[in-house]
């Protein structure tokens, strides 16, 4: 926890270094395999990849100065960057030989990385993430223009295509496409005004590039060990396993309200009702963490199936998550989940990282006292903000609808970090889950040229719109 203010958070601008890329480039196969860092699920043991062919001629289009080319990424784990590092070092090559294309070297994406990125994993990040191209923005703060400006030219003039990811952070289920921000749609449109007032030609193409992760071993097991660890962190007793987790599961496709107990679902189920239960009967006695005594009211106009009942109690928690932040720092409860998360961690870095401040030393002892205490205060105040965050891509639906390995473990661990979080500061590290396979779909590229030609200033902001409906319906029909 942050106990003193800390410098301004200044910007981290980009510098790429060609042999850092290298370096990476060399060590991906390690990187993709072995948890280097802790917050780093890895374990990324087979990576497919269809419609590489587009990508080599829309590279090709951008190479040969006929395109300007944005990617727009699903970020589903943290984990992403090292597949879109794979996909242009290793199966892009492969591919344009293949087809005779001679894509130039090296083959890289400039891209947006979350500010907030080196604060919880180390400022080593934040050189790297800027040797590789990198360009810093402040999610939080509308709008970030030192970032935008830097970013809209390279997409203009950069020596490389521009990737973004539209849904703007991770929401950890491979399944469940998060809310589309309209930040990637209206870089491509800038980019359109700026190529036409600077009497250019080339077309501006927007590329969806979905991510999917499998597990190549339904390994039960080993999430009912997760489960046990989680039933202990809580206080709750594991429940006597009369019959085996393999035919448990086999029984749950069937078995979909939680009545078996001892099943996978029904421990999720149980778990998940006693974090919930845990966290809305807190009140003002726990600092940074004030809900109202007795919990979320109980009257018989509430839903009644177990799993809407869930449902509807995670979305309450994260609404009154969210309310108890913003009071705090006097934010409006306007806008979607994303935006008020970034709104009050925005409101919460200006009490840490204090740009209103001459340096520490240079401060009265009272001073330093009292910017440290309002800097401890903002990081207690932002914390349920940070469980809400969690929560935010949780439903209560979510694995019912299909019970597979794959969505058992990503709730499961989702929670896992909700509780790894009121620990401690910053993204905790994951158990190892087992091997996983990784899908990367590569959609049909949008004309964002053709899809302006012609229109009003109104009607380009309904384009924006659109254009984020066309990346969700490409991402939509990757999934398998």
């Amino acid at each position: 926890m942050i106990e003193r203010f800390q410098p301004a958070l200044a910007p981290i601008a980009p510098a790429f270094r060609p042999w850092v890329l290298a370096v990476v480039q060399g060590l991906l196969p390690l990187l993709l395999r072995l948890r280097i860092f802790p917050w780093l699920p890895a374990a990324i043991t087979a990576i497919e990849v269809e419609g590489d062919d587009t990508l080599a001629h829309c590279w090709h289009r951008f190479g040969s100065g006929q395109a300007r080319l944005v990617l727009a990424f699903r970020h589903v784990e943290v984990d992403d960057p090292l597949l879109g590092l794979h996909l242009l070092s290793r199966v892009l090559p492969r591919r344009a030989a293949r087809l005779g294309l001679n894509l130039g070297a090296p083959l890289h994406a400039q891209f947006l990385f979350d500010r907030g990125m080196p604060l919880w994993a180390g400022r080593p990040l934040g050189w790297l993430l800027a040797s590789l191209g990198g360009v810093s923005l402040r999610r939080g703060r509308q709008p970030d223009w030192t970032a935008l400006r830097q970013a809209r030219q390279l997409v203009l003039a950069g020596r490389f295509p521009f990737a973004v990811a539209p849904e703007g952070a991770t929401n950890g289920h491979s399944e469940c496409i998060g809310p589309l921000e309209p930040g990637v749609a209206q870089l491509a449109l800038w980019c359109v005004d700026d190529l036409r007032q600077a009497g250019r030609s080339e077309e501006v193409l927007l590329l969806p590039i979905a991510i999917q992760y499998t597990y190549r071993k339904a390994d039960w097991p080993r999430l009912a060990r997760l489960m046990t660890k989680l039933e202990a962190w809580m206080g709750l007793p594991a429940p006597a396993q009369s019959r085996s987790l393999m035919a448990a599961a086999d029984a749950l496709v069937g078995d979909r309200t939680g009545d078996a107990v001892d099943g996978p679902y029904g421990r999720l189920v149980r778990i998940s009702e006693a974090l919930l239960d845990r966290l809305e009967c807190l009140d003002g006695s726990c600092s940074g963490m004030a809900f109202t005594r007795g919990g979320l009211p109980r009257g018989p106009a509430q839903p009644s199936a177990k799993t809407v009942r869930l449902s509807w109690r995670l979305e309450q928690l994260v609404e009154r998550c969210l309310v108890l932040a913003e009071s705090h720092f006097g934010c409006p409860s306007t806008g979607t989940t994303a935006q008020r998360c970034r709104r009050v961690e925005e409101q919460s870095w200006r009490w840490i990282y204090r740009d209103d401040l001459p340096p520490r030393q240079q401060l009265s002892p009272l001073d330093r006292a009292l910017a440290d205490r309002a800097a401890h205060g903002a990081a207690l105040a932002a914390l349920p903000m940070r469980l809400a965050e969690t929560f935010v891509a949780v439903s209560g639906s979510y694995v019912a609808e299909r019970p597979s390995f794959e969505r058992f473990m990503e709730t499961t661990l989702l929670i896992h970090d909700a509780l790894a979080r009121i620990h401690t500061e910053g993204l905790p590290a994951r158990p190892r889950l087992g091997a996983r396979r990784a899908r990367i779909t590569i959609g049909t590229p949008i004309s964002v040229t053709e899809c302006s030609r012609g229109l009003d200033q109104a009607k380009r902001r309904q384009l924006l719109a659109s254009l984020s409906e066309d990346l969700r319906r490409a991402f939509e029909q990757a999934l398998i």
